[in-house]
């Protein structure tokens, strides 16, 4: 199916979940249980004004991570794009090939095994000196094209069914939703739209010094190798709080390395009503089953209050096209 016709299908999927009829499911494709249940118990008790709980529209404010949360992120797409990239500035100076960080990055290893200073090297190779206007035209073309290596549909229709549901019913019930993720602003901002119905100015996430150039008689933004703001762990919250001026009230994030564990605290020490859910991602047949060595974000959300979300147990479907992800990544 071609780009077009699949950012039509998700916009259906997304439509569709958003005006439902009063007494229906609002999320088909969650197990009936408890986790189901406290959700649609927490914005029933927020939206109606003769509850005690009850919190004003301007206030329902919902974040979400996104990679492992909102989409798979094994492998992360937004990797897969620097690949791409960096494919294609190798093949102007092969002899890279041979040094690092780029071989470690080529034979898979995972970024959260580089360091930051090999991150930036990369990102300033295959990033730097491109216009924003250009970036954009680079991501677009990438999702033309681009498929999940084990689903093989594009990468836009390996989102999470359950998580769609999740945001048109909060949509449906006056929450106001962002994505606050690690991964790069403007990467996000070319697909959050269509594919989340998220627009691009509630979009938080990591993003690079820019310069302002005049490029043929027109003023344009230019990237540099300088990062101004890693989105992620203790950063995220001060990424929120600049990017919308308030604590949410409903946060979901995943166990990947602990980077939502400061999220989900953050919004869990609001003042008003409000809830967080930490996904576990445990279903290797379906998805992928991965863990964190210490444990750190599952133990986090037993400390701290956090609803842990099997997507084994608590999921009906995981992805859109019912296909699964083997378990060999």
């Amino acid at each position: 199916m071609a780009w077009l016709s699949q950012l039509v299908f998700l916009a259906f999927v997304l439509v569709s979940f958003s005006v439902h009829a009063a007494g229906t499911d609002p999320l088909p494709s969650w197990h009936d249980g408890k986790l189901k249940k406290s959700i649609i118990d927490f914005v029933s008790e927020v939206t109606q004004k003769q509850s005690s709980r009850f919190v004003p529209p301007e206030d329902r404010i919902a974040t979400f991570d996104n990679d492992g949360t909102l989409w798979s992120e094994v492998p992360t797409i937004e990797v897969e794009f620097t690949k791409n990239r960096l494919q294609e500035a190798l093949k102007k100076n092969p002899a890279l090939k041979k040094q690092e960080p780029y071989v470690s990055l080529l034979k898979g290893v995972p970024v959260t095994q580089l360091t930051q200073k090999q991150i930036l090297e990369i990102f300033s190779l295959t990033h730097a000196g491109m216009s924003e206007e250009e970036f954009s035209r680079e991501v677009r073309e990438f999702f033309k094209t681009a498929l999940h290596p084990k689903l093989q549909v594009p990468y836009t229709q390996a989102v999470y069914q359950p998580m769609l549901e999740l945001l048109a019913y909060l949509r449906a019930n006056e929450f106001t939703l962002f994505i606050s993720s690690g991964g790069e602003i403007s990467f996000m901002r070319e697909v959050a739209t269509t594919i989340y119905g998220v627009p691009s100015q509630n979009i938080i996430g990591s993003y690079f010094v820019d310069k302002l150039e005049e490029r043929n008689g027109r003023l344009v933004a230019v990237r540099t190798s300088a990062l101004a703001l890693v989105n992620d762990k203790e950063n995220k919250p001060i990424g929120i709080l600049r990017h919308i001026g308030r604590r949410p009230i409903f946060s979901v994030g995943n166990e990947r390395n602990g980077g939502d564990i400061a999220h989900l605290r953050f919004s869990r020490e609001s003042t008003l009503p409000n809830f967080q859910i930490m996904i576990n991602h445990d279903d290797e047949a379906r998805e992928a089953a991965y863990s964190e060595k210490d444990n750190a974000s599952l133990a986090a959300a037993k400390k701290f209050g956090f609803k842990v979300l099997s997507i084994k147990n608590d999921w009906k479907q995981v992805f859109p096209s019912q296909k699964s992800i083997a378990k060999d990544f």
